[in-house]
């Protein structure tokens, strides 16, 4: 009688094990869209244009959690951009710096792969009316991606990337310190990893590359445009005023002299040419041209002072940023009276510097950050703030010579290109495909 209990008991129990190894997902036999809204039971999906390898693609509206440890904080709209390939391919996670536009990156064309584009809380569409300065932190974001990537796996089951440019890209480091095994390999492109509020390293890279000859003229350049101060101005309103460009919250004449100290960073971030640069005895005009055309007049205005306000909270308190220098313009400003970058933050809120969350993320990446691959211009700035893996890191750092700010791995040449795609492949496996760059 115990024998045939304990068969009875045997039986069920299997019966029990088939059943729950049998039972189907929730997913199953859905379609793309109906999967992501079992996914995201809250969220607003809605279709967008499909490009290149994808085969359906929609921007979903979060309400994504102020603060993921506490509910009672409440909810932002946050939009997110889901671009579907195939099921058994990879997925590349772009973390956005700024705003979201939805294009396909590099990384997910060489892999022809699903994309996740996440916009960074509390910019461009996910900005709130009024910005809760308190949850705009970089681990708030790192949960924000863990959330989303964490329920995405659901879906997605093959391979992991996460790749970002820029302030994009230094998240992309940021995400891997924090949550290391949510990404397969990460790929941050032209990320730097800033050391405090005026990283001076950015200033000793502007004043060592390319010829002694170009940086003179660059120097000559910003003492020429103060130089002719007052007929530039007079070009500058105009122009401001033809396309209403708005100059309140910063005086007009005080952006004239920040455009001009920003100068010789954007030109080396840009990649601009020694040689286009004008003289110094050019009318008022000439330079003018050239000074919109390298350095911008956006940032100061009033549209770009509120776009930009999000990420110089995080610069000047968590991410750190460059300084100025004024030595080739020395006792020529007017109304520029220091260095520091801050006055493009908020003023009503704290901007006390951490100078350790930085120095952590880099003491990750360098000591333990496997599976990354970094990908860099020679002649930005923002490189000489750059991670330099410890030998032994299962990393590779690839420092595109004369490259700009907006070097992509189509721009090496075709034998490192082979060695990028080799490491890729090595860390992905046999079974992921990787396609030529276009």
């Amino acid at each position: 009688m115990k024998i045939v209990k304990r068969f009875i008991s045997v039986l069920v129990l299997s019966l029990v094990l088939v059943s729950c190894g049998d039972q189907k997902s929730e997913l199953d036999g859905l379609s793309f869209k109906e999967q992501l809204q079992v996914l995201f039971p809250k969220a607003t999906i809605d279709s967008i244009k499909v490009n290149n390898h994808f085969t359906n693609a929609f921007e979903l509206t979060l309400a994504q959690p102020l603060d993921h440890n506490d509910n009672k904080a409440g909810t932002f709209e946050h939009h997110i951009y889901v671009s579907h390939s195939a099921y058994n391919k990879p997925t590349v996670l772009i973390t956005e710096g700024y705003n979201a536009r939805p294009q396909t990156y590099e990384l997910t064309s060489i892999l022809k792969a699903n994309q996740v584009m996440v916009e960074y809380r509390f910019y461009g569409k996910s900005r709130p009316k009024t910005i809760p300065w308190q949850y705009l932190k970089n681990d708030a974001a790192v949960e924000d991606y863990h959330a989303i990537v964490t329920k995405l796996k659901r879906l997605y089951k093959g391979k992991w990337l996460s790749t970002g440019i820029s302030k994009g890209g230094e998240t992309v480091m940021i995400y891997k310190s924090k949550y290391p095994e949510d990404i397969d390999v990460a790929v941050p492109y032209v990320a730097p990893l800033i050391n405090t509020q005026e990283d001076p390293r950015t200033n000793e890279l502007i004043n060592s590359v390319g010829t002694a000859t170009c940086r003179e003229n660059i120097q000559n350049f910003q003492r020429a445009v103060l130089n002719n101060r007052k007929e530039v101005l007079k070009i500058f309103k105009k122009y401001a005023k033809e396309r209403k460009i708005a100059f309140t919250k910063m005086p007009i004449e005080e952006a004239l002299e920040h455009a001009v100290l920003e100068f010789p960073f954007s030109f080396w971030q840009w990649g601009s040419k020694c040689e286009d640069i004008p003289a110094a005895t050019a009318n008022a005009e000439e330079l003018f041209s050239y000074l919109k055309r390298v350095a911008g007049f956006y940032l100061f205005s009033d549209a770009g002072i509120y776009n930009y306000l999000p990420s110089f909270y995080q610069h000047m308190t968590e991410l750190g940023y460059y300084g100025y220098d004024f030595a080739p313009v020395k006792g020529m400003l007017k109304h520029v009276k220091t260095t520091s970058l801050a006055c493009f933050g908020p003023q009503d809120v704290d901007l006390t510097y951490n100078p350790n969350y930085i120095k952590e993320v880099r003491d990750y990446v360098e000591n333990k950050g496997g599976k990354i691959l970094y990908i860099y211009g020679g002649y930005d700035p923002w490189g000489a703030c750059a991670p330099n893996p410890k030998e032994g890191v299962d990393a590779l750092k690839m420092v595109l010579e004369g490259g700009s700010h907006g070097t992509r791995i189509k721009h090496f040449s075709k034998e490192d290109q082979q060695k990028i795609y080799d490491k890729l492949q090595a860390w992905l496996g046999k079974e992921v495909k990787l396609f030529p760059i276009k």
